[in-house]
């Protein structure tokens, strides 16, 4: 390759790395490991350049930085959590933007349909819960489906089930993001048609205030899972400066990180679901007190904090 094109393909990406700092310390080492390819070609091909002197002495600052702060794995655990998945977030923003948009679109068509089509509701939710769910409102109990088996039981089946929806939602963004939009048009589809069948038996108050004590974090967690699916289809359909592999692994990384750090939530929910929502007789305010936690948490966690940690991260680089 002439040193012309060379530098053509490579210069954008080498001018980000002066003027962006690396978000956190995995990017710096990608960053290292990049230049040093680079470095190492420059040297080979074009060994008096001074392309290969700017490299030389760019790969050195890179070098001294990601010793500088090399991580100490005592706090590995904590710091994944209070610093890399915030750092995801904040750096996903419009991966996370689409599937929260793409998801209350599907949840307003499945409401939609149930209104259109009675039948609707059956093909989606199926006969038996319909039917069950009919006699329990005609009881005056409309959520004591929820009562029924043991928690213990109830809440491994139901932690199973939902990391495995919410893997299966983030690992489906290997099909280019196709396979992720599927998930979140079932699940969001499901979710509408779900609540609209308790506006219809006129029973959506009590629904809302007992499902939503698990569903204020369970929800998220799959929309969530949706972004990091798109995070991971993004980096084969758009890598920018980088090869396709190089993208591709970097999406990822981030990826991984995000759907690991739902891991958490999703269990929690599942506690909640398993234990806690069954107690239909409950207050109206612990039921609300509950909610509301749960919606505070997700907005602060995967909302506001990310913006803050981002903003901390420049200022230590800088």
């Amino acid at each position: 390759m002439r040193e012309a094109a060379f530098l053509r393909q490579n210069q954008a990406r080498w001018q980000q790395y002066e003027t962006q700092p690396p978000a956190n310390p995995d990017e710096l080492a990608a960053r290292f490991v990049s230049l040093t390819d680079d470095l190492a070609y420059a040297q080979t091909f074009y060994p008096a350049s001074p392309t290969t002197a700017y490299l030389n002495t760019l790969a050195s600052k890179f070098h001294q930085s990601l010793y500088r702060n090399k991580p100490e794995e005592r706090h590995r655990l904590a710091r994944f959590w209070a610093t890399e998945v915030p750092l995801v977030v904040a750096r996903h923003q419009q991966a996370l933007a689409w599937a929260c948009g793409l998801f209350l679109l599907f949840t307003a068509l499945g409401a939609l349909s149930a209104a259109y089509d009675q039948d609707f509701l059956r093909v989606v939710l199926g006969d038996e819960y319909v039917n069950q769910t009919l006699a329990n409102i005609r009881k005056g109990d409309p959520m004591a489906i929820y009562k029924s088996g043991p928690s213990s039981l109830m809440f491994l089946g139901i932690g199973a089930n939902n990391l495995l929806v919410a893997l299966r939602t983030f690992a489906m963004g290997l099909t280019l993001g196709i396979g992720t939009l599927h998930s979140l048009f079932v699940n969001g589809v499901m979710l509408g048609a779900f609540q609209y069948f308790f506006y219809h038996e006129h029973v959506l108050l009590p629904s809302l205030l007992t499902i939503w004590i698990h569903g204020t974090l369970e929800i998220p967690s799959i929309v969530l899972a949706g972004g990091a699916g798109f995070i991971l289809g993004g980096g084969v359909l758009f890598p920018g400066t980088y090869s396709r592999r190089e993208s591709l692994a970097r999406a990822a990384r981030d990826a991984v990180k995000l759907a690991l750090g739902l891991t958490p939530v999703i269990v929690v929910a599942a506690f909640l679901e398993s234990f806690v929502t069954r107690h239909t007789e409950m207050p109206v305010a612990l039921s609300l007190t509950i909610i509301g936690g749960s919606a505070a948490f997700i907005i602060w966690y995967f909302g506001i904090y990310p913006h803050l940690v981002r903003r901390r991260a420049v200022l230590v680089e800088e």
